[in-house]
């Protein structure tokens, strides 16, 4: 007999199995950004390898923000790929001009890019987003519906629901401590932050 004081509640398994997937979200959002800027800064600058990220580790903030978003906001239209398309689109851009708007701000005029200096800028608005970043953007959405969640269901199955779970909560846990040592101790209270660690390394040019 059904327990009545279980309806409408979602199984334990089922809430870890969430709790995995955005994390995985998280990970590979944030890899694919420092991926994209990585190559898109060495075309952008004739070669030049420059620090993307605000992390000490190969993943950018706004992408594993932006995946989590898109996730939550597409993932009951996934039958209709140009509205996951569109919303992505329209949702991550607002959420680059929203964030470039208020760094500006804050920081004096630095917000980490400035479409007014990059190549292939088309669309360009304020210098916070462009319609290259936009489309770039709506691209991912589809991306992570239809290549990385389906991926990540397989691998999920492949090495069993305990493994996925504690590989991709320790990763997005590394992650989001980078992320925010990098803003809170490194910004707020002036301790070392990864672009000071690199610089002293000499591992990436400085942008021009």
């Amino acid at each position: 007999m059904n327990n009545p004081s279980m309806a409408g509640r979602k199984p334990a398994n089922d809430k870890k199995n969430d709790v995995a997937m955005i994390m995985g979200i998280i990970v590979c959002a944030g890899i694919f950004g420092w991926i994209y800027e990585t190559l898109f800064y060495m075309y952008n600058y004739d070669g030049l390898i420059v620090k993307r990220g605000s992390g000490f580790g190969p993943w950018i903030d706004i992408y594993c923000l932006g995946g989590v978003i898109m996730y939550f906001a597409c993932r009951k239209l996934t039958k209709r790929p140009w509205l996951v398309f569109l919303v992505s689109g329209v949702l991550c851009g607002t959420l680059e001009y929203v964030t470039g708007f208020i760094l500006d701000r804050v920081n004096g005029g630095y917000w980490g890019w400035d479409y007014n200096t990059e190549k292939l800028n088309f669309g360009n608005l304020d210098g916070y987003i462009c319609l290259r970043s936009v489309l770039v953007f709506a691209v991912s959405g589809c991306m992570l519906f239809y290549l990385i969640i389906p991926g990540l269901g397989w691998l999920r199955k492949k090495i069993g629901e305990k493994a996925f779970f504690c590989i991709f909560v320790v990763l997005g846990v590394i992650i989001m401590i980078d992320i925010a040592y990098d803003d809170i101790a490194g910004y707020i209270f002036g301790m070392p932050n990864a672009s000071q660690f690199y610089s002293r390394l000499g591992w990436f040019s400085p942008i021009p």
